[in-house]
């Protein structure tokens, strides 16, 4: 059933188990008697059920397209019994399970459509669109509280699994993943059974304020009977799913369909802004109601929501924004689009009593209007510019740290980024680099006040006081440096000018706080984007004299009190330090040449010491990446020729030739720890080092390394310690014999076979012979395989022989 390669005569014997299969499935979604509506799935054994689901993937995924034209086989009625056949599952593991055939299904669809658009496509389209469109209106049907509220209640909303969701919003995303993929086939008719109940709810939503009276204790809803209040329940939780749903869809809006659904769109954004507005507006989280432990987590969820659905069609808006200033059509209409929905999610980020869900979806929303739609208008909205000065002077210190973050970054990219479709001259990037600079001024005054701060150093109180301070600064500046990595270059340049000041100072503070990981993995943190983002902008003489300052702090001392720090700071602190000095590595020229002897001494005679025989795979990854990119990138600190000595046939010479050993020590030490993905990415890079730069064929590594690499990975192929990369493992042994295969043949097997345990003279000879001297990778690979299987088998019969027993 799982093979996708059958012959062509077993075809028939397919058709006939799955139309035995077609027929189990009339029986199994048959319901119990005439008289009932009872479920024959629920009386069924649940592992037999979850067989069959997995039965009917197989088919879908593997089969169903060598029968879908075939006429003894009913297509469309099985799509119809697989439809009773999910929606009639006892268990929302199994709808889960079905909805993912139904999923692969809606891929093979797909695949067919992309692959011919043409009038052909269509008809394949047509001839599944009742059995999609009934697939999608049943999904939606299961999800509304108003049909299914008993069912959706039971489902838990509070704990998260490992994917951060609960069990309702991982059954909601499911459902309405599927509803996606049917909208890529049939968009006309996934939004007329989508948008109907949608303007409904809505409807019923912002009718509410019809519903509100003020009284001495307050505003109050007037809707207090029970089968009231249940049906708003209803209606918010629906409301809430189809916001949801509607923005899942927002990529049918952009792109060559932008022009076609113009009209479309804008009405849905409209609508969408209406209700961000609203809930603005009315902040119904604050009236008082009849079960306020319901309905005002439903209120704070629709608000939230309707941020979060104008927030799926930013990219809709930006191509509106490239619209209107190329065409100079509907620019008023933008204009007033943006100004609504800024003035929508201002005042929610100015506010301390605003529920914090809502602050975190508008401050998402506000990020993504500066950064994707970056209007040019927007620095001049009063709105902005009073966030500019509550930001500036405090306003969200008592926010979540992420918020913080969000709406800090948002308002740097008003001032740094470029504005889209307009020419440098209206840039206005003087006003706004002057604008940035105090901006970044304001919201760092408490740090930068620790310039100079002599005392610091001696009054462990004074330290302790200002940590908060540095490492809010720290995060809130590292953001900003992080996201504007892949911009223009003036918008770095402005970003670095009001940074300065910053780097400095922080560069001050680092050997006073070097003993503090938790202070110093922020300042890492920071210095690793500076370095990442703006080191053209710092210039080399900034970069050496800081990377001079930490090659000094970070003695061995402090790197082996770092990493054995009890938090998990230290670690992070060595592992940004590692990534900063492989940035260096990877810069060309010779700026930074004088600094390899001592970037090697930290990592092998300081870092690697430390941690090689730790079994934790803490600090290592950062470890062998930087070594590789040396390597990479510094090859002729090990090996030079010169062009005139390559003529004239003279030998390659190796300079450093002791810490070039050391490091390939280190490699092959990696592969006799248990971690496998540090043994991956260690594999990959010997390979990567051999493609490029011919590693193998180096007279040192042939004369002292390759046979012990060998033997090493032989070894972990027998003990089948690592055999999740058995293929890689030996596609590199046949990489590393291929340098000189008669040297393998010859000279390593036998040395091998000699030092192997576990063995007789006559099962290594056996074991010799049998392995064949192929030279290309697929038979050297089966012979390798085989080779190791034999190995092992001799080694177990011996294991089992009672002592003092005669070999034959």
């Amino acid at each position: 059933m799982a093979k996708n390669c059958v012959p062509t005569d077993f075809e028939d014997y397919l058709l006939k188990m799955f139309q035995q299969t077609f027929q189990l499935l009339q029986r199994v979604t048959k319901d119990t008697t005439a008289q009932s509506v009872g479920n024959q799935l629920a009386e069924l054994d649940e592992s037999y059920v979850e067989k069959f689901t997995d039965f009917l993937r197989l088919f879908v995924s593997v089969h169903l397209r060598r029968f879908e034209t075939n006429s003894h086989f009913p297509i469309l009625e099985f799509l119809s019994l697989l439809f009773k056949y999910t929606f009639k599952q006892p268990t929302h593991d199994g709808f889960f399970a079905c909805l993912d055939i139904w999923t692969i299904f809606l891929d093979y669809l797909l695949d067919k459509k992309n692959a011919s658009r043409t009038l052909e496509s269509n008809h394949f389209t047509d001839r599944y669109e009742d059995a999609l469109v009934s697939l999608m209106s049943e999904i939606l049907h299961k999800l509304q509280f108003r049909y299914n509220q008993s069912q959706l209640e039971e489902m838990d909303d509070d704990a998260l699994d490992d994917d951060a969701e609960t069990e309702w919003q991982h059954f909601l995303r499911q459902s309405l993943e599927v509803v996606a993929k049917v909208a890529e086939l049939l968009p006309t008719q996934a939004f007329r059974l989508l948008y109907p109940p949608f303007q409904e709810y809505l409807d019923l939503y912002m009718g509410l304020s019809n519903f509100i009276t003020e009284s001495q204790e307050g505003r109050k809803l007037n809707i207090t009977a029970e089968h009231e209040c249940r049906r708003l329940h209803c209606t918010l939780r629906d409301l809430c799913s189809f916001l949801q749903a509607i923005g899942r869809l927002s990529e049918h809006f952009i792109g060559e369909r932008f022009s076609e659904r113009f009209d479309d769109a804008l009405s849905l954004i409209d609508r969408f802004c209406q209700s961000t507005t609203y809930g603005t507006k009315m902040r119904l989280y604050k009236v008082k109601t009849a079960i306020p432990t319901v309905l005002k987590p439903d209120f704070i969820e629709v608000h939230a929501q309707a941020l979060a659905a104008v927030h799926a069609y930013t990219h809709w808006i930006s191509q509106f924004c490239s619209v209107a200033q190329r065409q100079g059509r509907h620019h008023d209409k933008f204009v007033s689009l943006v100004t609504h929905i800024t003035e929508g999610v201002v005042p929610l980020l100015q506010k301390d009593s605003v529920p914090d869900k809502i602050v975190l979806s508008s401050a998402h929303l506000f990020l993504s209007i500066t950064t994707t739609v970056r209007p040019s208008f927007l620095i001049s909205l009063p709105c902005i510019q009073r966030l500019f000065n509550d930001v500036s002077d405090g306003s969200l210190s008592g926010q979540q740290t992420e918020v913080q973050l969000l709406v800090c970054r948002g308002l740097s990219n008003i001032l740094i980024l470029q504005w889209p479709n307009m020419p440098e001259d209206d840039q206005q990037w003087a006003a706004r680099s002057n604008h940035h600079q105090s901006f970044i001024r304001r919201i760092t005054q408490e740090y930068r006040a620790l310039k100079g701060a002599t005392g610091l150093a001696k009054d462990k109180t004074l330290m302790e006081r200002a940590k908060p301070t540095i490492r809010h600064s720290l995060q809130l500046l590292a953001d900003q440096v992080e996201s504007i990595a892949g911009e223009v270059s003036k918008t770095k340049q402005i970003c670095h000018q009001s940074l300065q000041e910053c780097i400095q100072i922080t560069l001050e503070l680092f050997p006073i706080y070097i003993h503090q990981p938790d202070v110093v993995d922020d300042m890492m943190g920071f210095y690793l984007a500076v370095f990442q983002g703006l080191r053209v902008q710092m210039g080399i003489p900034a970069i050496q004299h800081t990377i001079t300052i930490f090659l000094e702090l970070f003695t061995r001392e402090q790197l082996t009190e770092t990493i054995m720090h009890e938090s998990s700071a230290g670690v992070r602190v060595i592992e940004k330090f590692l990534q900063v000095l492989e940035i260096i590595v990877q810069e060309p020229g010779s700026a930074f040449r004088a600094y390899l002897p001592s970037i090697i001494s930290i990592c092998m005679d300081h870092t690697y010491p430390i941690i090689a025989e730790r079994a934790s795979p803490d600090v290592k990854p950062a470890l062998y990446s930087l070594l590789t990119e040396l390597l990479q990138n510094k090859w002729r600190y090990f090996f030079t020729v010169s062009v005139l000595s390559k003529m004239q046939g003279g030998t390659e010479t190796v300079e450093n030739e002791q810490q070039f050993i050391a490091i390939m020590q280190a490699f092959g030490q990696s592969f006799l720890q248990p971690d496998i993905s540090v043994f991956r990415q260690n594999l990959e890079s010997l390979e990567n080092l051999n493609a490029k730069l011919k590693l193998y064929h180096k007279k040192i590594f042939q004369d002292m390394m390759l046979s012990p690499f060998l033997n090493v990975l032989l070894q972990v192929l027998l003990h089948k310690s690592h055999d999740l990369l058995q293929e890689d493992i030996c596609v590199t042994v046949y990489n590393m014999a291929a340098v000189n295969f008669e040297g393998f043949y010859a000279t390593f097997l036998p040395q091998f076979l000699a030092s192997s345990e576990g063995l007789d003279a006559n099962q290594r000879t056996i074991l010799e012979c049998n392995f064949k001297h192929d030279q290309d990778l697929p038979s050297f690979s089966s012979t390798l395989h085989r080779f190791i299987t034999d190995m092992r088998y001799y080694r177990l019969c011996n294991s089992a022989l009672p002592e003092g027993s005669v070999k034959l």
